[in-house]
């Protein structure tokens, strides 16, 4: 099929709301709509658009590797398509969710994007000591864990980030204060991201990034990073509850052990994930913490839903 001479291709680099930034394979970008009321592209994808003017209109969406995005009982958040991989970034100070970190990582595994969790502020000793405590499991279950001081450690956090990042599109991801836009400001120099400063009252920081933006770490454009807004809250309604086990790594090796097919993993006799709980014997041992986990998220994806 051959496509209308009057489209163009392009790579959506930023999202403001309704309107994208469009960049084009010699690097140029303008401002593009989307045809229609609904906007359907989302940082990351490769668009066919058509010049109107000075701007231009998104007349469509190619084929996506993967969308990473999060789904709540009232709307759909779409972050950015076409991932190698997302950089979950979680400080020793203000405290990390672990249930947050939780729904962040099964989203990933959903998606088949593999993802990176990184630890900020390791100079704060004792609060970064009992932060890597609590991802001690994780790392057990396979996930790399980076430990990160991006004020302080600039030039070796840097180097260390760019052996994972090299020749890959990654999503940083994580709660308002972390250091995401430390991190951008950090790799990509000029960025122009804007730092907040963390707000002690609500133990959480402040909202400083508005729109989704991907930056390009070199000058060739291998190797992109894409910034999002913080967020506070990650639905994960696009799952199945009976899916959620073989997106945990901890609990997947046992769903096929279990002596129902149709296991739960919440109380059946005779299942494996519960019998790993604990667990010194077993080989890939399940904290009681992430079944309390999973026990929630089962609860949660399992309500009837709101009309």
């Amino acid at each position: 099929m051959i496509e209308r001479p009057d489209l163009h291709p392009g790579l959506v680099v930023a999202s403001y709301g309704r309107h994208f930034l469009v960049e084009t394979p010699e690097g140029k970008r303008l401002t593009c709509h989307p045809r229609g009321k609904k906007s359907q592209a989302v940082v990351g994808d490769h668009v066919l658009w058509q010049g109107t003017h000075d701007e231009g209109t998104v007349e469509k969406v190619l084929e996506r590797r993967n969308l990473f995005y999060r789904q709540d009982e009232i709307r759909t958040k779409s972050f950015a398509a076409n991932l190698d991989q997302v950089l979950i970034l979680v400080a020793a100070d203000p405290e990390f969710s672990e249930k947050q970190l939780a729904r962040a990582l099964i989203a990933t595994e959903a998606e088949k994007i593999k993802p990176l969790v990184a630890l900020n502020k390791s100079d704060l000793v004792e609060p970064f000591a009992k932060a890597w405590g609590r991802l001690l499991p994780y790392q057990r279950m396979g996930y790399g864990v980076l430990p990160l001081s991006l004020r302080l450690s600039k030039e070796v956090d840097r180097a260390e980030l760019l052996k994972h990042l090299q020749g890959k599109t990654t999503l940083v991801l994580g709660p308002s204060g972390a250091g995401k836009s430390t991190l951008i400001n950090l790799l990509v120099p000029g960025a122009l991201v804007v730092t907040g400063e963390v707000s002690q009252a609500l133990n959480s920081g402040k909202h400083t990034t508005t729109s989704t933006t991907l930056y390009w770490v070199d000058t060739e454009r291998t190797t992109a990073l894409i910034d999002s807004p913080g967020f506070q809250e990650f639905g994960l309604n696009h799952i199945e509850p009976t899916q959620l086990a073989a997106c945990m790594p901890d609990l997947r090796p046992h769903i096929g052990n279990c002596k129902f097919y149709n296991c739960t993993h919440l109380h059946e006799p005779g299942c494996a994930v519960l019998g790993a709980i604990d667990s010194p014997d077993s080989p890939h041992p399940v904290t009681a913490r992430r079944h309390q986990i999973y026990r929630e998220l089962f609860a949660e994806l399992s309500q009837p839903e709101r009309y």
